[in-house]
């Protein structure tokens, strides 16, 4: 939470100090235009951090009422600066627990409606996956194992948060790297085959989000295609002396 806490308050820091234009004074040199700029810029910033800290709905116009009242250096404010976190973390908690419960929901419906699909199958763990193009006999099976894959990486929305295939370039990690959908998923997939799978979020990030475009509680579909596999090999003991 320190950090949350360090990057909200540095926004507002940032904000009081370039875009105090209510003042009617501007620092020599410094235009209305440049502020007004800025102001803008810094507000589709702070709006980023928030997202990416989890925090999507607010009261916008008790937002700025609170910055323009605090930057007036009123003392009758309901909260103060140095108690601000704790509100914030209080909110945070509270929206990530009621998110939960909603996408939890809607993952339920989704796989309950997935699984019946033309060639879907679901594991004990609660994966799905669908073979698209079969692969050879040779397949993961060690978490030690290195695979080598292109993959796109979609919310149930069908926005792409992730493609090494956008990237151009192929992926290469241990099994026993990633999260646990991918671990348990590639192991099913035949090397030079392609498969979707459908990761539930109790095996991808949970109640982590990763980004605004990752969202805490995302269940996650992956193209993947698994282009090599590269098998562990046990490191021989030294013979002893």
């Amino acid at each position: 939470m320190k950090s949350i806490k360090t990057i909200l308050f540095g926004a507002l820091a940032l904000m009081i100090v370039s875009c105090n234009s209510n003042s009617g004074k501007l620092l020599p040199g410094i235009s209305q235009k440049q502020v007004d700029s800025a102001s803008t810029a810094i507000g589709v910033a702070f709006a980023g951090m928030l997202k990416g800290s989890g925090i999507e709905t607010v009261n916008y116009a008790k937002i700025m009422s609170a910055m323009k009242a605090a930057m007036a250096g009123d003392t009758t404010l309901m909260f103060k600066e140095e108690n601000a976190g704790m509100y914030i973390q209080e909110y945070m908690m509270a929206t990530t627990a009621a998110m939960g419960k909603v996408r939890e929901q809607e993952e339920k419906e989704f796989f309950a409606k997935n699984k019946n699909n033309e060639g879907v199958m679901e594991t004990e763990s609660g994966l799905q996956y669908r073979i698209d193009v079969p692969g050879s006999e040779v397949k993961p099976t060690s978490d030690m194992d290195t695979v080598e894959v292109n993959y796109k990486g979609s919310l149930l929305n069908g926005k792409v948060f992730d493609s090494s295939y956008d990237r151009g370039e192929t992926v290469k990690f241990p099994l026993n790297g990633v999260i646990k959908g991918w671990t348990e998923g590639l192991k099913l997939i035949g090397e030079g085959g392609k498969a979707t799978l459908w990761i539930p979020f109790n095996m991808a990030y949970g109640e982590r989000a990763m980004g605004p475009d990752l969202p805490a509680y995302s269940t996650l579909q992956f193209d993947v295609e698994l282009i090599k596999v590269m098998k562990y090999i046990e490191p021989k003991q030294e013979e002893k002396k």
